[in-house]
């Protein structure tokens, strides 16, 4: 345990640290980073990948220019401040690169469009609006009014509905398969341009949504579905790795 700040009688330790990483969230998602981080950094040295003097000094260059780190003095005082060695500095940019060159290689244009060809239908998309109410009797008497005038969806979203999108007339906007519960996703998928769709309840029965369909957009290989893409085999391969180590959370 490692004292981090003093406020006059007060000391701030890493225990306490921990405990507010905890207490807000943030803990569990910097250590899975950290831990694929390095499950990528095993990989990369296991599949051969090198990072030369060269990579290294590059990077440093980058690095240092970047935060106007111009001269020798200018590092020093960096590395003092941030109390950390210069080695310390060093493995880290070498992890860093063992990790961007896996990443490149799982993430190549070949494999790409491998999974865009095998999966296209994964990354079709539409665009949807939804009305949420407290009761299923208020839900189907919205229902009811919108199947006689579809149009009023937008006006009834604003009056009635107790989402956040209802000041935008229950617009959700574009959203791709996996994005939606699984119930309510193979209906609205299948469904055509315009239908209305619900009232489906929340598991607990404390509301219910209605959804209409604005716009269907089947797949294309656009820049976002290839950063998609790649963010899915990075994960899909990532999850593999962990299959391999015994990961023990302490």
């Amino acid at each position: 345990m490692t004292d981090l700040v003093r406020i006059d009688e007060e000391v701030i330790n890493t225990e306490d640290f921990v405990r507010l990483l905890r207490f807000t969230g943030t803990f569990d998602s910097l250590l899975e980073d950290m831990i694929k981080d390095k499950l990528t950094v095993h990989a990369a040295k296991k599949a051969g990948i090198t990072v030369t003097a060269e990579d290294l000094q590059e990077r440093s260059d980058q690095l240092r220019r970047a935060r106007g780190l111009h001269r020798a003095v200018d590092m020093n005082r960096y590395l003092d401040a941030t109390r950390i060695t210069l080695d310390d500095f060093e493995q880290f940019l070498t992890e860093m690169l063992y990790h961007e060159k896996m990443l490149e290689q799982i993430g190549r244009d070949e494999a790409v469009d491998e999974y865009f060809n095998l999966n296209a239908p994964r990354f079709d998309s539409i665009e949807i609006s939804h009305i949420v109410v407290d009761s299923e009797g208020k839900a189907r008497e919205i229902m009811a009014i919108l199947e006689d005038d579809p149009d009023s969806f937008g006006v009834l979203a604003r009056e009635h509905s107790l989402a956040d999108t209802r000041n935008e007339g229950g617009y959700i906007g574009r959203v791709l398969r996996g994005a939606l519960r699984s119930d309510v996703e193979a209906k609205v998928f299948n469904a055509a341009e315009g239908d209305l769709l619900g009232p489906f309840p929340s598991a607990d029965d404390s509301y219910f949504e209605i959804f209409t369909v604005d716009a269907k957009r089947p797949a294309t290989f656009s820049n976002d579905t290839i950063a998609e893409i790649r963010r899915l085999l990075q994960d899909e391969w990532v999850a593999a790795r962990a299959r391999e180590h015994r990961i023990e959370i302490l």
